[in-house]
């Protein structure tokens, strides 16, 4: 029951769900003690609504931003419960008394403190607000961008300032028992001191060396960095905050070329979702900005998305554009006819061309070109299952999509029987757990479906640890514990704690990354991961949720993994080990490898799940797999050759992307120099022209 009260009211847990109620039902009883009326309750009541609410906005609660859209807001609530506390007065006889005057006043001035307060944080943030912010990027050097008000001024302000008038409330309320005004102008007095310095203090942020410069002396020093750094190669991303792991799983890639890189990046909140990185990185919302920015050195563009505002840059003609995505699947997405806008469309291998050939939606195969997929280059080749330790596979089943087709996900129709089989598999094999981060955010039968999971996961786990079969090396995973603990602490302590602290202009002119700490975090995310799979033992059921430990993680320490039509699947067959794939939609064996390239080398499971035996025998037994070589010859396909290196391929791409953006630009440079509208010339007759070039 309480599961259903959660998710009804869409809050994270059950405490969040005691918080939202009690803060309900505190305001009724506020009302109740002041007919009473009764001081004591009234002060019981208040006590609960302050603290809920307080809780409550400190968790982001949906509920709190529920009641704002329904004239419920934060500040209606503190003036109802002020409202309240007059009436309590009233009842109380004391309509006639000094303290009843002095809370009427005392409130109507607080409240007449909030207009100049709200504006003037107002006023602060937007003329804080960068026309671009960056990483990377050394603009302190050239303009003055000065430091960010103390962090305690701006953060929460509103929840700040009508906190203060709880001193008035106290004092009051005091005053009310004890038939004493002392302490009600003592509180009222403090509120409205503490309310006035409050605005006074944020004043100086409003004017002279406190903001930033002006948006066009901002513009014209991007301008200069551009000018004087010369990138060649950008990343374009636009998308929502959940997108932002679309672009993440490129920089890394961007962070190896051989030429020089730059991310460009449409939406804020992508930059604060953005992963570290070495890259220098520039955020542009506005469009305007971004078509009127010195990009004249950049020879290729690439796009991991399709997305409306790529058109900001793909207008461009001095640069080749390429699209690369962010996976590679058999869905429908990875073939979008939005595709024929660019320059070229990039592949991890054959099958991402023959994918264009058969959709025919305008791709031309000439402009395909197959460089594999350099992020899987943390994936290990499976050796087989260690000696002395059971089989471990991994669950990672993809989201419900948009459309809610039930060939989405096998969550749906096939995730329990799929979870139930492999826990009850004799002889035993461990479970993983780790579901799409977009689970349940369309179809609530995803998420209900998706907690019934977890929660058999969960339960088997814990008869697992009292299992004698399965006895942990306490020390080991005692000690690994403690190194969690220790590495967590020094990665908080090298990325500053455990959120920055700075707003968008600070950020700007200090986020360049320190290479050391930089390589540091990157060292003890290593040490992390291996003590975390130590900490949890080898035979021990686990939902893994969240970030860490990745994807590519969990395929390193599974033996097989069961998953969906997505790009999990083409990634995992870099590993070479067993795995399977659900036919939720049943379109039976043959029809679903027909349309499922990734598939052809998977044991199809039902959605009944009665096939997992095939995959648990490979698994045993490697030697006697009867889709080994298979799985060899599909990952080639899919993936492109192991030798040269994806980075490798890559690399050579790009090159010869800006050689033929060079080529085009110094032919139409002749020409118009010329004034002879004839075609440029070929790269080839360029190069000879002029070797220099590339």
């Amino acid at each position: 029951m309480i599961s259903t009260a959660i998710r009804v009211a869409r809050v994270g847990s059950a405490a969040e769900l005691a918080a939202a109620a009690l803060m309900m039902l505190g305001y009724p009883a506020l009302m109740l003690a002041a007919l009473i009326p009764s001081v004591p309750a009234f002060a019981a009541a208040t006590v609960v609504t302050y603290v809920a609410d307080h809780y409550l906005h400190r968790q982001a609660s949906y509920l709190i931003n529920r009641l704002s859209k329904v004239r419920a807001g934060l500040s209606i609530r503190f003036l109802i419960r002020q409202l309240l506390l007059i009436l309590l007065l009233a009842r109380m006889d004391l309509s006639d008394h000094l303290i009843f005057y002095g809370a009427i006043a005392c409130f109507i001035a607080f409240y007449g403190l909030q207009a100049p307060h709200g504006a003037v944080v107002t006023l602060i943030r937007n003329r804080r607000r960068m026309p671009v912010a960056t990483r990377n990027v050394d603009l302190g050097a050239r303009i003055n961008i000065p430091d960010a008000p103390p962090f305690g001024l701006l953060e929460r302000s509103a929840e700040k300032m009508l906190h203060l008038d709880l001193f008035a409330v106290v004092g009051l309320l005091i005053s009310a028992q004890l038939d004493s005004a002392v302490a009600a102008f003592i509180g009222i007095g403090v509120t409205l001191f503490l309310g006035t310095l409050y605005v006074v203090a944020l004043l100086p942020y409003i004017r002279g060396t406190k903001i930033p410069p002006t948006p066009e002396v901002i513009l014209e020093a991007v301008d200069d960095w551009l000018h004087e750094y010369k990138p060649q190669t950008v990343l374009c991303f636009s998308g929502s905050k959940d997108s932002a792991y679309q672009v993440n799983m490129w920089l890394e890639t961007m962070e190896q070329l051989d030429t020089r890189p730059l991310v460009l990046l449409r939406e804020r909140v992508i930059l604060q979702n953005l992963a570290p990185t070495k890259a220098p990185v520039i955020c542009v919302p506005g469009g305007v900005h971004l078509m009127n920015m010195d990009l004249s050195s950049v020879r290729v563009a690439l796009y991991a998305a399709n997305v409306g505002k790529n058109i900001h840059l793909l207008r461009v003609p001095t640069m080749k554009h390429v699209f690369i995505g962010h996976g590679d699947s058999d869905k429908l997405a990875s073939v979008n006819p939005f595709s024929k806008v660019y320059d070229e469309v990039w592949t991890a291998g054959r099958a991402g061309r023959d994918r264009y050939a058969i959709a025919d939606v305008g791709v031309r195969d000439d402009d395909i070109v197959e460089v594999g997929r350099p992020q899987l280059a943390p994936i290990q080749t499976w050796q087989g299952v260690p000696e002395g330790r059971i089989p471990t596979v991994l669950y990672a089943p993809t989201w419900e999509g948009w459309d809610n087709d039930p060939g989405n996900t096998s969550l749906l129709l096939a995730g329990e029987n799929i979870v139930k089989k492999l826990l009850k598999a004799d002889p035993p094999v461990r479970v993983l757990y780790k579901p799409h981060p977009f689970t349940g955010t369309v179809s609530a039968a995803a998420g209900s479906a998706h907690r019934k999971v977890t929660a058999l996961v969960e339960k088997a786990a814990i008869e697992r640890a009292s299992d004698p079969r399965f006895q942990a090396d306490t020390a080991a995973r005692t000690k690994a514990k403690a190194d969690l603990a220790r590495i967590e602490a020094r990665i908080s302590e090298l990325s500053g704690g455990p959120a920055d602290k700075g707003d968008e202009a600070e950020l700007t002119r200090d986020g360049v990354v320190d290479l050391a700490k930089y390589e540091e975090i990157a060292r003890l995310r290593a040490e992390w991961n291996d003590a975390y799979w130590t900490s949890v033992g080898t035979f021990e059921h686990r939902v893994i949720s969240g970030a860490e430990p990745r994807l590519y993680d969990c395929f390193n320490v599974s033996d097989a993994m069961v998953s969906d039509i997505s790009s999990v699947v083409s990634d995992f067959i870099a590993s070479g080990k067993p795995y399977a794939v659900t036919d939720s939609a049943k379109l039976g064996v043959e029809e679903f490898k027909r349309q499922n390239t990734a598939v052809r080398a998977a044991v199809i499971l039902s959605n009944k799940a009665t096939e997992l035996g095939e995959l648990l025998a490979a698994v045993r037994t490697p030697d006697a797999d009867p889709m080994a070589e298979d799985r060899k010859e599909l990952k080639e396909y899919l993936l492109g050759p192991d030798e040269p290196t994806s980075i490798e391929q890559f690399n050579t791409a790009v090159e010869n992307l800006a050689l033929k953006s060079e080529t085009r630009n110094v032919g139409q440079e002749r020409a118009a120099a010329s004034g002879d509208a004839m075609s440029p010339p070929s790269a080839e007759a360029h190069l000879s022209a002029d070797p220099t070039v590339g």
